[in-house]
This record gives C-alpha cells, structure tokens and sequence, in this order.
C-alpha cells in the first residue's frame, strides 16, 4: 500500500475535488471523517457523473469549466450536492492491511473498483492500494519469491528440525514443493505459509510423509 493518501472531506467543494485529482493524477480519493474513518470514495467517474446535471446538451469540456468558474461565494457545504459527502460512493470498499495481495485483487475485480482503503481494526485510514500496486507485486520475478517462499518456509520449522526433504520449484509465480519433510513438521502450515508470500498465484502440493508415518 502507499502510507501518504491523498484524502477529502465530506465537506470538500467539487472544484477542490478535481484539483485534488488533477494535481496528483490519481483517478479517485477516500473521503474521510475527523477520526480519519473511510465514509466513501470520490472517484473521476463520480465527478463526471454530478457534471452531467449541469446540462445534458451540453460538452463534457465546457461543463466542467462551467463548475470550474462557479463563484467563490457558492462553493458547497457537506450536505450540498456539490460537496464531496454527496459525491461519494458509499460505503467504500476497503481492506485490512493483513489481507493477502491475491485476495485484494480478487476485490478489485468483483467490486469493479481501481483502488481499495487500506484500514486498521477501527476502520481508520492507514493506506490506499490501486491496481498498479498489485501489478509491482505480480511483476515479482520467480528468484525473489523463491527467496520469500524458502524464508517462511523455514519460519515454520521447529529450531530441532530442518526441511532437508523439502525441494520448492517457483514458475510464472507457480509454487511446486516436493519431497518428504521430517514427520513433525506441518505441512499444512507449510502451505499456508507459502500462499502468504506476495507474487505466489498458486501452491502445488506434491509432498509425501516421512519414513515415521508413512502408515
């Protein structure tokens, strides 16, 4: 996630809104109460959308500049139209920092959204994630979650044990772990451990018991 967001207020005046989006070329933006709660988020689209009742029949370009050249005195409260507590698609679909990277992709996709609130247990903006970010995560290359996947792995082992039995093959983000870990060690949390790691899109289970409990 990216720790500094860039966030409104309910209170927020269309034309603050869109420079807001224009100045940090991003397509949307929380919008958040005085404890830093996510209420919603405004994105382009909603902008686009309040445009619209400016007049049918008229450009995109020119209602825009119409808003733009509103005057100082009528820019919106929070309970107007015009203010981003209206704007705003609510309640914001957000998610918690412990979450893994597949799963908040899988969000985006079903949610038809391009970013997601990263919040803390109170429902607190701590973040913001986009699908660009998830991509850097999938752009990992297979040496470097090798790398990840043998550390959790390892994680899992008991100091008295090793994983002398253990081969794990990364492809494409395609984890194989083959082989015979000693009998104490968990494989199941093997598993899980591996599904952890950012870049992992898929655990292939090819692991057999141990000599001790091979009945």
């Amino acid at each position: 996630m990216t720790g500094e967001v860039v966030v409104a207020r309910p209170d927020t005046s269309f034309e603050e809104l869109a420079r807001m989006l224009g100045t940090h070329r991003i397509s949307g933006l929380p919008v958040v109460d005085d404890d830093d709660k996510v209420m919603g988020v405004v994105s382009r689209t909603d902008l686009a959308r309040r445009q619209g009742c400016l007049g049918q029949h008229e450009s995109g370009r020119h209602r825009m500049a119409r808003a733009l050249r509103r005057p100082a005195d009528t820019h919106p409260v929070a309970g107007s139209a015009w203010a981003a507590g209206a704007l705003m698609t609510s309640p914001a679909v957000t998610v918690h920092p412990e979450q893994r990277v597949v799963d908040a992709a899988r969000i985006m996709e079903r949610r038809h959204v391009d970013r997601l609130p990263v919040v803390d247990e109170e429902d607190r903006l701590i973040g913001i994630t986009t699908r660009r970010d998830l991509l850097r995560v999938f752009l990992r290359t297979d040496e470097e979650i090798l790398a990840d996947v043998a550390g959790a792995v390892s994680g899992r082992a008991p100091a008295a044990h090793r994983i002398d039995g253990l081969r794990i093959d990364v492809r494409d983000g395609m984890v194989t772990m083959v082989g015979s870990p000693e009998p104490a060690l968990d494989a199941a949390a093997l598993i899980r451990a591996t599904w952890r790691v950012d870049g992992v899109v898929g655990v292939v289970n090819r692991l057999k018991a141990g000599r001790e409990s091979d009945h």
